[in-house]
């Protein structure tokens, strides 16, 4: 019986950092993101339908996406980021099942979900458990201003585009506290896949 555990967070939240913990247990981990940048590349289905919707001043010269330009567009009009992702999550849940399903035949014991929108997204049915990493408002606004170069308004405005992690945090089987060290919350997840037996 394989556990599928659905990662979350919110922006800055070090989701990430804590993706990447999960290959000192040997538990394979399937990156949403990774996946939206595959299903959106030229010749996918996902890609025209961005294309179409939002013309051709969102291509670079080579004909991908220019995501600073696309971004800038859908983080302050909500109707476009909804209608953005009404292209890009369903081909993002077909590939994630599949990989995930791949997985499930070949008797992996745990796999993870890593899902930025995973509760926004309803997705939480192809998943077992999930895990929140948390991180306070403040903290969280710090560390999205230094490590994507943005002012303090649009950075509050990206924090607010998503569910706040507080909540995400009251739906979550456990919780990640990252407000500390990386080792600090390497601890936490390691108590917590001895807690479900998958350590």
């Amino acid at each position: 019986m394989t556990l599928v555990i659905g990662l979350t967070g919110s922006i800055a939240s070090g989701k990430s950092t804590v993706s990447l913990m999960f290959d000192d247990f040997k538990i394979p981990v399937i990156d949403a993101d990774k996946v939206a940048r595959d299903v959106v590349e030229p010749s996918k289905p996902a890609y025209k339908g961005i294309v179409a919707e939002f013309g051709e001043a969102i291509l670079r010269e080579d004909q991908t996406l220019d995501r600073k330009r696309l971004g800038s567009i859908i983080f302050s009009d909500d109707e476009k980021r909804l209608t953005l992702n009404s292209i890009v999550h369903p081909e993002v849940r077909k590939k994630m099942i599949a990989e995930r399903d791949a997985l499930i035949a070949e008797g992996e014991r745990c796999i993870v979900l890593d899902i930025p929108l995973l509760f926004e997204s309803n997705l939480t049915a192809l998943v077992d458990k999930t895990i929140v990493v948390y991180v306070d408002e403040h903290v969280q606004l710090q560390r999205l201003m230094e490590r994507d170069g943005l002012e303090e308004q649009e950075s509050k405005q990206r924090i607010a585009s998503q569910f706040p992690v507080k909540e995400k945090a009251k739906l979550a089987n456990a919780i990640i506290n990252n407000n500390g060290s990386k080792q600090e919350s390497y601890e936490q997840l390691e108590k917590i896949l001895t807690d479900w037996q998958i350590n």
